[in-house]
C-alpha cells in the first residue's frame, strides 16, 4: 500500500494546521531576522571591507530595532496560531510525502534484474545546515533560502548528467588508464564492462544493467561549448575547449588494492537516493523539494515531531525537527521514524533521530519483488558527548532491526541495506574512542575505515573549518577539489582530530598520511541482504559541489548488486 502523502489523515486537520502555521510564521520570521541582522558572515564582513562600507552599523541598529516591533506585534496572532497548531502534533504522522510516477531509472533496474540478475546503485549524503537564516550565520553560513536553491540547482544539474566514462588508451596499458575502478588485464577486453569503444576497437557488450536509466557509457568527445563538462573525470582539471591535454592534479596514487575512491566536483550521475540532513528550515525543504522531484519521484521531507511528546519518545519540547531529508528514484513501500529520546542542551530542540524506509527496486527473474532499507539518522552534536552517542547508536541498532523484521516478507528479495547520515564523531579522534568501537560497526561495513580509530590512508575527511568557508583555495567546486587532493592545503580547511581532555593530540604519527574528521557516513550490510545476493563495492565519493554552501563535503557510494547465477538454474 503506497503511503499517502499529506503527514495528517484528514484534510480539515491538514487546513487547521496549515492555518495556524500561517499565524505563526510572520512572528518567526520577523525574530529570525533580528539575529541575521545582527551577525555576519565572513564572506560578507569582507565585502564591507572591500567596499569601505560605513553605513553598516546604523544598519544594525535600526533594523533590530524595527524587527524587534514587527516581532511584538505579530506576537499575539502568533499565539493564537500556536494554540491551533501545537495540539495537531499528536495525530501528525512525522513526516511528508511527495510522489510521482514511476521514473526510468525505476524501469531501468527493474529490467536489469530481470534480464541480468545485476544492477548498480548510487547513494549520497550530505549535511546541508539549512537552519533559519539567524542560526545559520553562527556556522558562518546565511541567505538560508538562497541556499537551498543553489543547492538543489546544483544537485540536480550534476545527478541529472549523463553517465560518461573517460577513457584513455595506451598501448602500454591493459585497458583505460584513467579507469575510475581498477580492472585486472585481459587480452580480449581493452576498456570497462559495457564501455563503448572507439571505432576499429574491440566492442563488447553491456553485461550489466546500472539502477539509472542513462547510465550508459560511452567515450567522449571533444568539447563544443563553454559550459562545464560535467562528465569529465574529477580526477583530471584543465582540459580547455581546444582540446589540450589535460593536467593531473597532485595527489597520492591509488594503490592497486585499495577501494576504488575519488574526489569529485560534481554529484554522481544518477544518484539513486539521496539523504540530506540538518534541512530545518520548512521553507527550505519546498524549494529543495521543487528542484529534485523531476529527478526523484519520491521524497520524505519535514520528517520529525514537533512541539510536546510523550518523555519515552523524545526529550524536552521540539522547535524544529530532525532536518532529514530523503530523496529515492523508487518507490517507498514503508517508512518509520523514531526521535531520540536522550538528547540534550541545544541538541534537544530538534527532533533529531532516524529514518527507516523500504524502498521498491523492481522484480527478478523470477518475478519475485526486489525490496532494498535505506536508513538516515542524525546524532548528537556536542563534542565530549560519547555516551549520549553510543546510546543514540544502540537505539539505531535496535529500530533498524525491528523495522526489518516487521516488514520483511517471504516474497521479497533485499539486495542492499543501507544507513548513513551525519554520526557527528570520527574514527581518528581519541575524543571519540567510545563511538569508534560500538558494534554497530560489526554489523554494517564502512568502507572508508581500515579498523577502530584508525582510517584508510586515502579517506580525507568532511567537516570544513566554519571561519574559512569562503577563501579563495575552497570557494568554488574545482578548488575546494584541489585542495583536498592536497594534503598540506588540506591541513588548513579540513577540522582537525579532537584531542581526548587532559591529553596533548599526536597526530598524524610518523609516516601516516594527515586525515581530518569524518563524520559523515554511508555504511552497507551484506548479512542482512538476500543469501542469493552478492555485493560488490564500485566507488566512493568525496564530492565538492556544494562549495561555499555548506559546512560539510558530501560524500556518495555505488554498490554493484549480483543476484547468484545458481539461484535462476533452480
Amino acid at each position: 500500500m503506497a503511503l499517502r502523502a499529506s503527514p495528517f489523515p484528514y484534510k480539515f486537520v491538514s487546513g487547521i494546521h496549515a492555518i495556524g502555521w500561517t499565524l505563526i510564521v510572520p512572528c518567526f520570521w520577523y525574530l529570525d531576522r533580528v539575529i541575521a541582522v545582527c551577525k555576519s558572515t565572513t564572506k560578507e564582513r569582507s565585502e564591507r571591507q572591500e567596499q569601505e562600507c560605513y553605513l553598516h552599523p546604523l544598519k544594525v541598529f535600526f533594523g533590530s530595532i524595527s524587527f524587534f516591533l514587527f516581532f511584538l506585534l505579530t506576537a499575539p496572532l502568533a499565539f493564537l496560531g500556536f494554540l491551533l497548531w501545537a495540539p495537531l502534533q499528536a495525530c501528525r504522522r512525522p513526516f511528508s510525502y511527495h510522489r510521482v510516477g514511476p521514473t526510468s531509472a525505476e524501469k531501468e533496474t527493474n529490467r536489469g534484474f530481470e534480464q541480468t540478475g545485476k544492477a548498480s546503485f548510487t547513494f549520497a549524503s550530505a549535511n546541508l545546515c539549512l537552519l533559519p537564516d539567524g542560526l545559520a550565520r553562527f556556522n558562518n553560513l546565511g541567505h538560508t533560502q538562497h541556499r537551498a536553491h543553489e543547492i538543489g540547482q546544483r544537485i540536480a544539474e550534476s545527478v541529472g548528467r549523463p553517465h560518461v566514462i573517460i577513457t584513455v588508451e595506451s598501448p602500454s596499458s591493459c585497458g583505460p588508464s584513467d579507469s575510475i575502478i581498477p580492472r585486472p588485464c585481459s587480452d580480449t577486453d581493452g576498456g570497462m564492462e559495457g564501455q563503448s569503444q572507439p571505432p576499429g576497437g574491440h566492442h563488447s557488450e553491456p553485461t550489466e544493467s546500472s539502477a539509472s536509466s542513462d547510465d550508459a557509457e560511452e567515450p567522449l568527445t571533444e568539447p563544443s561549448s563553454s559550459k562545464p563538462n560535467y562528465n569529465e573525470n574529477s580526477n583530471k582539471q584543465g582540459q580547455s575547449d581546444h582540446g589540450s591535454p589535460s593536467v593531473f592534479l597532485p595527489k597520492r596514487p591509488r594503490l592497486l588494492d585499495e577501494e576504488p575512491w575519488e574526489v569529485s566536483a560534481f554529484f554522481p550521475a544518477n544518484i539513486d537516493i539521496l539523504c540530506l540532513e540538518e534541512v530545518f528550515d520548512k521553507r527550505a525543504a519546498k524549494k529543495l523539494t521543487n528542484e529534485l522531484k523531476p529527478l526523484f519521484g519520491h521524497i520524505l521531507y519535514d520528517v520529525g515531531v514537533y512541539a510536546c511528546q510523550p518523555p519515552s519518545r523524545c526529550s524536552a519540547f521540539k522547535f524544529f525537527n530532525s532536518g532529514l531529508f530523503m530523496a529515492s528514484r523508487f518507490p517507498v513501500l514503508e517508512a518509520q521514524y523514531h526521535c531520540f529520546p536522550n538528547s540534550c542542551g541545544e541538541d534537544a530542540l530538534a527532533a533529531k533521530g532516524l529514518l527507516s524506509t523500504k524502498v521498491l527496486i523492481g522484480q527478478n527473474q523470477k518475478k519475485k519483488k526486489v525490496v532494498g532499507y535505506f536508513n538516515c539518522t542524525h546524532l548528537h552534536a556536542p563534542e565530549g558527548d560519547g555516551k549520549i552517542r553510543c546510546e543514540q547508536l544502540d537505539m539505531v541498532t535496535r529500530w533498524i532491526r525491528d523495522f526489518q523484521t516487521a516488514h520483511n516478507q517471504p516474497d521479497e528479495e533485499v539486495v542492499f541495506d543501507v544507513l548513513c547520515g551525519d554520526f557527528n564523531f570520527d574514527n581518528c579522534s581519541p575524543d571519540d574512542v567510545l563511538e569508534q568501537n560500538h558494534s554497530l560497526f560489526e554489523d554494517y561495513r564502512d568502507p572508508c575505515r581500515a579498523e577502530a580509530g584508525k582510517e584508510k590512508p586515502w579517506v580525507i575527511g568532511t567537516l570544513l573549518e566554519q571561519p574559512s568557508l569562503y577563501e579563495d583555495d575552497v570557494n568554488s567546486p574545482e578548488k575546494l577539489q584541489r585542495t583536498l587532493e592536497a594534503e598540506e592545503l588540506r591541513k588548513q580547511y579540513i577540522s582537525p582530530p579532537v584531542a581526548r581532555e587532559g591529553v596533548p593530540l599526536i597526530y598524524p604519527e610518523p609516516g601516516q598520511p594527515w586525515i581530518g574528521r569524518r563524520i559523515d557516513y554511508i555504511l552497507y550490510r551484506e548479512t542482512s541482504i538476500s543469501k542469493l545476493c552478492r555485493t560488490e563495492l564500485e566507488e566512493v565519493t568525496f564530492i565538492t559541489q556544494l562549495a561555499g554552501l555548506t559546512d560539510h563535503i558530501p560524500v556518495g557510494l555505488r554498490l554493484k548488486v549480483i543476484m547468484d547465477s545458481d539461484y535462476y538454474d533452480e
